[in-house]
């Protein structure tokens, strides 16, 4: 049985499944998806699946990638299509929901798409040059903004992407927005068709796709005026746009041949803040909800605290730095109330970017108090990338290194976790073990009161049940 499937899909770069030699010919299969494993007792190997066999098609329908998988698959009495040695197969599956397939595949979204944009403000181009070549790799794929939450422009998407995430359920999408004007946003993004955005937007929202957008604020450009527009615009499209972030342009010291950009100012940032909050009182007014959000980085340039935790309706967009200095200060009055008294004697830093050293600086004071505990908050400026760069997240294990040289040896040392990047290496490739046998003591990763807690080996005092 020679199985040929020879549809494309207008404005898909990766979905096309063969190649005809000849006329009546054979198909070589050159897309599809590649079984890497395939779980022991399940469906697909009481089907005699294996690793190598690459699925092509369900019911016809061809795939490309693990979305029109999982997609395809809901139907009733799916039938896969796979190629093995060169030759077609089909089986045919139990519709027993309790029936789990198991495969596993090892390219799951084929090719990603890349960003085709040069973006004013990009932070990949101001990277340092050594670093490896997953960081410098620029995904814009709206595929992975729906399976793992990045951001994307939707820049590269066709009419036929739009309908495919209406059609597929592809919701919620990350959209960086950044202005809706289109002039503006084709100069901002280096490429005259990142204006069509608003009409993009549009068109999801209109098919129930739910959508959270970002707006990276360049001074001098999309701030002021174009800030209220673009939030403006934004908030049209609720209950299709349920969140809005406005977050400072992150600037390093690598820009000498970039567009000439400046980092917001207090002033700014205080003028920001009053603008999302003025929507925000707008909004729950007409939506019941606030919508619009700024990155935490405002509030502290802005000396402001930032909000309680009941008015980020739930954080969604927290990755964007939008909450998370919250998020970290409310377990600390819980757990405060319940220190002990006294702890075996231990001598720890803890290292913190620039910007977060105020809101620490009281929990090191209060962890100072128990009797035995020597701690040190010790804020590292980012030579790596630049000092107008404060957040811990973007610590490298260098500068960390070069922090610590002057300070008497530790018997411990806490490092912000969201500094470590893949397999506990940081930006600049240094891993976790080098940086713990330069230090001479162990290194730990935290995040949060509860990671200070355990990190400390406190045992936290048994709370007074209420008579």
């Amino acid at each position: 049985m020679n199985f040929s499937l020879d549809g494309t899909y207008e404005g898909e770069d990766n979905c096309r499944t063969g190649k005809r030699l000849a006329p009546g010919g054979l198909w070589i299969i050159v897309k599809g998806l590649v079984i890497s494993a395939v779980a022991q007792d399940s469906a697909a190997s009481k089907l005699g699946l294996r690793p190598g066999d690459r699925l092509i098609a369900v019911n016809g329908a061809p795939v490309r990638d693990v979305i029109d998988y999982y997609f395809l698959l809901a139907a009733e009495e799916p039938v896969l299509a796979l190629v093995r040695d060169g030759h077609e197969f089909r089986v045919a599956l139990s519709t027993d929901p309790s029936d789990v397939l198991g495969l596993s595949f090892s390219r799951p979204f084929g090719r990603i798409r890349r960003c085709g944009n040069r973006c004013v403000f990009c932070f990949v181009d101001q990277q340092p040059p050594g670093l490896r070549a997953t960081l410098r790799f620029k995904d814009d794929d709206y595929r992975l903004s729906f399976w793992e939450g990045n951001f994307v422009t939707l820049s590269n998407c066709t009419q036929a992407d739009l309908k495919r995430i209406i059609t597929q359920r592809l919701s919620p999408l990350y959209v960086s927005v950044h202005t809706t004007n289109p002039e503006l946003r084709s100069k901002m993004m280096g490429n005259p068709r990142a204006g069509r955005i608003y009409e993009q937007l549009r068109i999801l929202a209109a098919g129930g796709i739910t959508l959270h957008t970002q707006v990276v604020l360049c001074p001098g450009l999309n701030d002021r005026e174009e800030l209220t527009r673009t939030v403006s615009d934004l908030i049209s499209l609720n209950p299709g746009v349920r969140s809005v972030a406005i977050v400072p342009v992150g600037l390093t010291r690598h820009r000498q041949t970039l567009f000439p950009l400046r980092s917001v100012n207090p002033q700014e940032a205080a003028q920001v803040l009053g603008t999302v909050e003025q929507y925000q009182k707008e909004c729950l007014k007409r939506y019941k909800s606030r919508i619009v959000f700024a990155a935490d980085e405002f509030y502290i340039l802005a000396g402001k605290t930032v909000p309680p935790a009941r008015e980020y309706e739930g954080f969604p967009q927290m990755e964007n730095g939008v909450g998370l200095m919250r998020r970290f200060l409310d377990p600390w009055p819980a757990i405060e109330r319940r220190l002990p008294p006294e702890a075996a004697p231990r001598r720890v830093v803890i290292i913190t970017g620039v910007m977060a050293e105020n809101a620490l600086s009281p929990v090191v004071s209060r962890l100072n108090r128990v009797e035995g505990l020597q701690i040190e908050l010790l804020p590292v400026t980012n030579r790596f990338f630049g000092p107008c760069v404060t957040v811990a997240g973007l610590l490298t294990g260098q500068d960390i290194l070069k922090t610590l040289e002057g300070v008497t040896k530790p018997d411990l040392v806490l490092i912000p976790a969201a500094a470590l990047k893949e397999q506990a290496v940081f930006l600049d490739g240094l891993t976790l073990d080098t940086l713990e046998a330069a230090a001479g003591c162990p290194v730990i990763p935290a995040d949060s009161p509860h990671d200070l807690i355990k990190a400390l080996s406190l045992k936290l005092l048994r709370r007074q049940k209420k008579k």
